[in-house]
């Protein structure tokens, strides 16, 4: 097929602002040097892949998680940005996270990841941005970990999980960390852990080409339905993969409201806070994207990658390059404007 006229030659569109990817994932050495250490001991397992990477179990779970050098040096990460025309990375903890280990070593995981990512902001504050975990399942040891990593430096968000062990967002033990957070000005950056309905989608990658988007769409009703979205005015908090299905069945729960006892509780329609939450990019489908900025607005949409996943947007901004009829201005709100007024990044 024959290539456009000037095609090779085309040169990257050069921004006003930085280009922040909010869903990257990161595992930090000394994270993973205390799994080797301690997780034996806490009922999971590390070993290592035919490439040498470090790969983490359970033993009630059939999926791995591997942390390639591309997902645990730093060096490699920078480059890897700069090839994919993103200046800075929000870092996050993805599988196994911290919900799976007792609760002492749940908190001494997520300190570790803490400090390593103040650490990695200090090293390179105009290239990352740390997320804060916290031992969820242990909410009288989350809140002390959450108000004493909220004052390292380039912490600027809390990073959860869209369960916690097979509970709902909305349960009430949590809430004591969802008040910390409004009273500290963090928003909570949700990400899927282990999808429920894995005996259904055990075949096919199912499990991620449907679990972990439908798990965007369970926490946000959960958080909707069950009350944290009115408990908590100030909270705000971003769905991962584009919200999954909580945007395109708005109007399906919307309906519920109207007709189902359950929900008599509701005051106002589950549509009335679409706009509370922020929305990444991940959707792997330009007119879907589309759809979604035309319908919650560019001002709710932020950049994301899952880096360094096999599900990663290799080009996120070429992505969004290609979603049709956006303006330059639109593209940048998207590409950093969100993310900085979210995050609270500052360029000299």
């Amino acid at each position: 097929m024959p290539t456009r006229p000037n095609a090779a030659r085309r040169k990257p569109a050069r921004y006003s602002v930085p280009v922040i990817d909010t869903h990257a994932h990161w595992y930090p050495q000394q994270f993973i040097d205390l799994l080797d250490r301690e997780a034996a001991d806490n009922g999971a397992t590390m070993s290592r892949n035919a490439k040498g990477a470090p790969v983490f179990k359970l033993p009630h779970i059939e999926q791995r998680s591997v942390m390639p050098p591309l997902m645990v040096d730093l060096d490699l990460m920078r480059r890897e940005m700069d090839k994919r025309r993103v200046d800075t990375m929000v870092l996050s903890l993805t599988n196994p996270m911290v919900y799976w280990a007792p609760p002492e070593f749940a908190l001494k995981l997520s300190q570790t990841w803490n400090n390593a990512s103040t650490t990695a902001y200090t090293a390179f504050p105009d290239r990352f941005i740390g997320t804060i975990m916290l031992p969820m399942h242990a909410p009288e040891l989350a809140v002390p970990e959450l108000e004493r990593a909220a004052k390292l430096p380039g912490m600027r968000a809390v990073y959860m999980a869209e369960a916690i062990n097979g509970v709902n967002l909305h349960d009430k033990s949590f809430w004591p960390v969802y008040a910390k957070c409004e009273t500290l000005g963090l928003p909570i950056l949700l990400h899927p852990l282990y999808p429920c309905g894995i005996e259904l989608m055990g075949e096919f990658f199912m499990r991620n080409l449907l679990g972990n988007p439908y798990e965007a769409g369970i926490a946000a009703c959960s958080l909707v339905l069950g009350g944290v979205m009115d408990a908590f005015p100030k909270l705000t908090v971003m769905l991962p993969h584009a919200g999954g299905p909580f945007p395109w069945l708005i109007g399906r729960i919307d309906y519920g409201i109207k007709v189902r006892a359950e929900l008599k509780h509701m005051k106002k329609p589950a549509s009335k806070y679409l706009r509370r939450f922020y929305y990444d990019t991940v959707t792997h489908q330009p007119q879907i994207l589309r759809y979604l900025i035309e319908f919650i607005g560019e001002d709710r949409i932020m950049l994301g990658s899952d880096y360094n996943q096999d599900m990663c947007d290799l080009r996120p901004v070429d992505f969004l390059e290609s979603v049709p009829r956006l303006t330059r201005k639109q593209r940048e709100i998207i590409l950093g404007v969100n993310a900085m007024k979210l995050l609270k990044i500052r360029r000299k």
